[in-house]
């Protein structure tokens, strides 16, 4: 049986050190590339994008200008999305209005948009989807011992984000619908520490 040359074998498996013919030489091309295809995908924020090129070996001058221009034409708007963030995890996921500050963080927004996203929030919308989750928590579990209903509650708005004197507030009003909290052993000044183990969603 012929052996196969070194050469041609090398050449049926692609030279790993050769660049790919479809990635452009030109840094700031590759830096309009790398933007573009993942803007198709989602908006993106200026961080994430910066991100991406300088995992792709993007140089930061070309990154930092294709940022700029992408900026000006308007592809890249932080706080137009942080406010589409806010908007679209509180009423799909019920997030607290703090899990969507940190969410933003990890995200590259900067301090002022996160700002001026969260304040498109008011702490009655906030109070008033805790409120819902509480409730629906409470139908889902009916029947069950109530402390062990409480205590899925608060784990629910405890994993959302939601403050422990909001949450037991409402967990409290729940249960005076129901009957005495007190007399179900509930506390409602405990903290979430103290409500044992939290299920999960």
């Amino acid at each position: 049986m012929a052996r196969r040359s070194p050469t041609r074998s090398r050449e049926s498996r692609g030279d790993r050190g050769a660049q790919d013919p479809q990635t452009p030489a030109d840094p700031e091309a590759l830096a309009r590339q790398v933007c573009l295809r993942l803007l198709t995908i989602a908006p993106r924020t200026r961080a994430q994008l910066a991100g991406a090129m300088r995992r792709r070996g993007v140089p930061h001058d070309a990154a930092a200008a294709v940022l700029e221009r992408f900026t000006d034409a308007g592809l890249i708007d932080d706080a137009t999305f942080a406010r589409a963030w806010v908007e679209s995890r509180h009423y799909s996921r019920g997030l607290s209005r703090r899990s969507l500050s940190a969410e933003l963080r990890q995200r590259g927004v900067g301090s002022d948009d996160i700002s001026e996203a969260i304040g498109t929030l008011p702490p009655e919308q906030e109070a008033a989807t805790a409120r819902r989750l509480v409730e629906q928590k409470m139908a889902h579990t009916r029947g069950q011992a109530p402390e062990v209903r409480a205590r899925r509650a608060a784990g629910l708005l405890a994993r959302k984000g939601y403050p422990p004197g909001l949450a037991f507030r409402l967990i409290r009003e729940a249960l005076e619908q129901e009957g005495s909290p007190e007399a179900l052993g509930f506390d409602p000044d405990a903290d979430f520490d103290a409500v044992g183990d939290i299920d999960q969603e």
